[in-house]
Parts: structure tokens; sequence; C-alpha cells
């Protein structure tokens, strides 16, 4: 079943816990409010009235496998400020508090999580550090949204008792920032990691590069920063990228976060920032001027000149290196100024260089029409329901991220006097974004090859964190529910509600979020 609603009260038969042979007994009352305001919306969820655990000053966060260490450090740096407890972490279990195992039901997989509530401890049980992550997630939401302060606050620190066994419906949930358009700092890129964390985003994927801007350093070709570097959207000059130190640190903080790092360089298009620093990039072999635009589809890489795979090679080359996740984003898309022959000519020799760096290819979903490599990750950003090189990948055994830009963009404007985004795919409130199924959107891409889903954010007109999260909350949880739950709980009704619960959250943890009139804001 899915979440259980205020209405409905039930006697609960008893739930035998595989993992740990416990069995809790049964309850007739209404589930506690908390458990009904978890996003994205659990799979199966066992209230107990009978039962509250508090969280004391003298509970230890328990790592009851050295690979819970890393899940276990993670949480208690996030109950520590607004507690005020120490919360030491400790292999073992011997004590009250939360602890964290692993070994769990066959159900969850590799990702999900089993998390129950005793009255001397939380418990949460996973197969692996990945599904502890999630459940930790889950706990914060159980626990009053005041535990999200960065400032020490009076409890009690409860939470509702209650058994849950949860896994995601898809492997992939995705959220992609593009730092090419309006450069975001590693602050500002960190703070964007630590929101999408909390829903249990477990893809983050830097659009690294665009016709504004070239954003990551690549030792090979140092005029990508110095010159492709120096400007964004509107004229803005100064030296805006990443050293390679600096990217290195922000793969880890998202690791750190159960989230793997999913760099793109945009090609054979969106290249105008690297055309501008190299001439022999260039067919004519002269450097193009720098552009601070917003217009696309008019750049393209040289496909007959031999130094362009060279270039490709190293940036590949570099990057892959310090990037420990599986997937290397080549773009491909609106290559508008590169003819089909020459277009598939690049990929032909591009996506063979991905491979031999140890990456698997992904990319805008144009690219996969140039080759039959199953392994190759399509990612459908267009704005109707059907696409054949599409179907036919999928057909293949491709498996899809899905990212319909009319549906899940988070650029896009909520409503026609939203100061900030573009319309282009139109306006998407936030009901919208949530009323469509991504396993049966595409037309011959049925559930088994969809990856996953993934909501990305173009910053055309976004400058600010703030900007950011204007723009994507609440739009990015529903991103996540769509990617996590099951499709039998999707449910407007019951979804909004569970949304607006977030208010208070959300004020406290200080994001700027959209307060759409469609949902029921808690105060």
């Amino acid at each position: 079943m899915a979440v259980v609603t205020k209405r409905v009260r039930t006697a609960l038969v008893a739930l035998v816990l595989g993992a740990s042979g416990m069995v809790v007994g049964t309850a007739d009352a209404a589930p506690n409010s908390s458990l009904q305001e978890l996003v994205p919306a659990t799979v199966e969820v066992q209230p107990r009235t009978d039962i509250t655990f508090t969280l004391g000053a003298a509970a230890k966060i328990q790592a009851g496998a050295p690979e819970a260490v890393k899940p276990a450090e993670y949480l208690a740096g996030i109950l520590r400020p607004s507690t005020g407890f120490a919360l030491p972490v400790e292999q073992g279990v011997s004590a009250e508090g939360v602890v964290l195992l692993i070994g769990a039901d066959a159900r969850v997989g590799d990702h999900g999580y089993q998390l129950d509530v005793t009255p001397k401890n939380v418990v949460i049980r996973a197969k692996t550090a990945s599904g502890l992550f999630s459940g930790v997630q889950t706990l914060r939401q159980l626990l009053p949204a005041k535990v999200e302060a960065k400032t020490k606050q009076a409890g009690p620190w409860t939470v509702p008792g209650a058994s849950i066994v949860d896994y995601p419906r898809f492997a992939h949930r995705g959220a992609m920032l593009d730092v090419a358009r309006h450069f975001f700092t590693v602050d500002q890129v960190k703070r964007y990691i630590d929101q999408i964390a909390a829903f249990k985003i477990n893809y983050f994927h830097l659009h690294l590069a665009d016709d504004q801007g070239w954003r990551i350093e690549i030792k090979s070709w140092p005029e990508l920063t110095k010159i492709g570097g120096s400007t964004e959207v509107g004229g803005r000059k100064g030296q805006f990228w990443y050293s390679q130190a600096q990217y290195k640190d922000l793969v880890s903080y998202a690791q750190d976060r159960n989230i793997t790092i999913i760099p793109e360089i945009d090609m054979p298009g969106h290249t105008n920032a690297a055309l501008a620093s190299y001439a022999e990039l260039n067919c004519d072999g002269k450097k193009r001027p720098l552009y601070t635009g917003t217009d696309v589809g008019f750049s393209s890489l040289c496909i007959a000149k031999d130094i362009t795979y060279k270039f490709v090679d190293d940036v590949v080359r570099e990057i892959s290196a310090i990037t420990p996740g599986p997937y290397f984003h080549i773009g491909g898309d609106e290559a508008l100024s590169t003819p089909d022959a020459d277009f598939a000519k690049f990929m032909g020799k591009v996506l063979p260089i991905v491979a031999k760096h140890g990456k698997t290819t992904a990319g805008w979903h144009e690219f996969i029409k140039t080759t039959k490599d199953i392994t190759a990750v399509p990612q459908y950003w267009g704005t109707t329901t059907s696409n054949a090189d599409v179907a036919a990948a999928a057909k293949r055994g491709n498996k899809v991220v899905m990212s319909p830009a009319n549906k899940i963009y988070l650029d896009m404007k909520y409503n026609k006097n939203t100061k900030l985004g573009l319309n282009w795919a139109g306006y998407i409130e936030v009901k919208d974004a949530y009323s469509w199924n991504p396993g049966s959107y595409l037309s011959g891409v049925g559930e088994n090859a969809v990856r996953g889903v993934e909501a990305p954010l173009w910053t055309e007109t976004i400058k600010t964190s703030a900007d950011i999260e204007y723009m994507a909350f609440p739009r990015l949880p529903v991103a996540a529910e769509l990617g996590w739950s099951p499709s039998s709980a999707l449910n407007w009704g019951q979804f909004a509600p569970r949304l607006g619960a977030f208010g208070p959250r959300f004020k406290i943890q200080g994001i700027n979020y959209y307060a759409s009139p469609q949902v029921p804001w808690q105060k």
C-alpha cells in the first residue's frame, strides 16, 4: 500500500520484520500526522500509535557495520545543531538512539530500507549504505520541522511509532543544474546538493559548458577557462569556473550525501565558449567572439578536423579521471548548424572516446539515433509523447531518463506572472509537474525501459541561490516522488497536502520556495 491517510482507521495486522525477527503488535487508531507527510511517498507504512520514540541528550547514532558509518555521521551532522545533543557516532549496537544496520528484507533491493520505531530506538536497516541514506532522509521528515534548524531549538524530538518498508521505483532520480549560462560557486552548488539529497535524489547532473561559458579546468587546454570561463549571460566578466580540485571537492561532497555527479560537456553544438578560446576548433581557423546571449543552435565544433577529436579526447580523459561515477554526458542537443551526416560522424568518433576512458555515454536524446549501443543512456527532453528514435532505442534495450521539458523543466515559469524562467515549453504549475507518468508517458517506452526521472534547471534567467530555490521548490520534490514512489501512490489529492506540510520546514531551512496556490501550505 502507499501512504495511510488521516481519514482511514484500520486494524493493522501484525508485521513480522524479517531482518530482526521482531513482531509489531496491532493498533486501532489513526496514524500520527507526520507519517502522512512523507515525500516521496513510501511503499508501505504500518503506524504504531501505542509507540513514540523521543531522541534524548544521551542518545547515540550507532553504526552496526562499517558501511553504516558514513550515513550515521551524515545524520549526526544534521541533528546536532538543532538538538544541541552530542550524538556520538559509535560502531556497534548497545544504547538508546538511532541504529543503522546492514541487512534487510530482500524487497528493498540495493537502494531501499526498513525503518522501525521502538520506544528506545529508531532502527534503519538496508542492504547497502545507499539504502541507509534513504532511510535517514525519511527519519528527518518524521522528526519535527525545527530539526532542520542550524541553531539550537527546544525539544522534544519525537518520532511516531511505525514500521516502514520502502524502495525506489526507478534507479535514477536526478536533478540537473546549468552552471554555464550563469555561474554558481562551489558553496552555492553544495547548498543545492544538500536540498536535493533530502528528497532521495541520487544523481546530480552538472551542465559544465555551453555557448556562454566553460566552467571546468582542463589542464591540457587552459584557454578554455581563461577565455571561455570569463563571462556569462548578460555579460558579467570575471573568472567563473571550477578548478579540478574544486570539482573533486564537489564530487566528494555529493558522494557523502549518496549522490553521484554526472558531468556534461555539450557537443558538437552549444560550444561557442570553446570556439572563442581556441581558433583551431573552428573550421576557418578563427576564434569566435564570446557570447552572452540566450539563442541556441548556432555553434558547432569542426567535424572534419582531427584536432577536434584530440580536444574531445583530452576533455573526456581529464574529467573522467576525477569523476568516480559511471556516466559522462555528451549533450548532443540542438546541433542545428551541424548537418545530420556530420552529426553522425562526430558521434561515431566521440562515443568510443567516452568508452575508452571507462565511462558510459549519456546524452540528450538526439544522439541516440547515431548508435546501436544499448548501454548508452538517452535523456528525453522533448515536449511530445512520441519520438521514433527513442522508441527504437528502448526496443533495442536502452534505458531512458525522462525529462520532458513541458513537465519537469524547472526553469519553465509557473504561470504568466512568474518573473523568473522561460515559457517556450509552456507554463508548469505544481499540479502540471505532478500529473504525468514517467513509465507510460512516451509512446513505445514502457516502465521497464525507463531508467528514471531527472529535473533540469537551466539558468538563462537564474542568477542566485534564491532564484534556484524559487524555481526548484516545490517542483523538485514532485520529480523526486515521480522517481521514487510506486505508481499506485501517485495521487494529486493526497500529494498536495503532503507537500504543503513542508512549508514550515522550507522556512526553517531558508528555502525561497514558490507558495503555489494549488498547495494547502502549513504555516
